[in-house]
C-alpha cells in the first residue's frame, strides 16, 4: 500500500509516517516510480508506534523495543538486557506519574462539571 493508504488507515498524517521512517520505526520498499510501498503489517506497526508515543515513551526507546513485539500491544523481551530493564523502569515510573495527575485532573474537571451542573 503506499502511503496515503497507510496514512487513512492508522489516522496518521504522511509527515509523521515519513518521520517515523527516518527514525527506522517503520520500512518502506520503493516501487520503481519512487514511491513508497509498505505492507499489511505496517498498519499494526503504525499503530503500536503511535500507542507507545502516547504513552509517553520517546522514539530512541521505541526504536529499541519494537524489534521485541511480535503482534499490536503484546511485548515479549527474550534477551533484555539490564540497561533495558533500567530504562523501561524508569518509563513506567513516569507514566504511572502521569496517569496519577490525569486522574486526579480529571476528577476535579468532573466534580467543577458536577457543581456547575446542579448551579445550571
Amino acid at each position: 500500500m503506499r502511503i496515503g493508504e497507510l496514512s487513512e488507515r492508522t489516522g496518521t498524517s504522511r509527515r509523521l509516517l515519513r518521520y517515523y521512517e527516518e527514525q527506522g520505526l517503520i520500512l518502506a520498499d520503493r516501487s520503481p516510480n519512487g514511491y513508497r510501498e509498505y505492507d499489511g503489517p505496517s498498519v499494526d506497526r503504525v499503530l503500536q508506534i503511535r500507542g507507545l508515543l502516547d504513552s509517553g515513551l520517546p522514539t530512541r526507546i521505541i526504536k529499541q523495543i519494537l524489534p521485541c513485539l511480535d503482534k499490536p500491544r503484546v511485548i515479549h523481551f527474550p534477551d533484555a538486557t539490564p540497561e533495558m530493564i533500567a530504562t523501561l523502569e524508569h518509563e513506567l515510573a513516569g507514566m504511572s506519574e502521569r496517569i496519577r495527575f490525569l486522574t486526579r485532573n480529571r476528577d476535579a474537571i468532573a466534580e467543577y462539571l458536577e457543581a456547575v451542573r446542579v448551579d445550571s
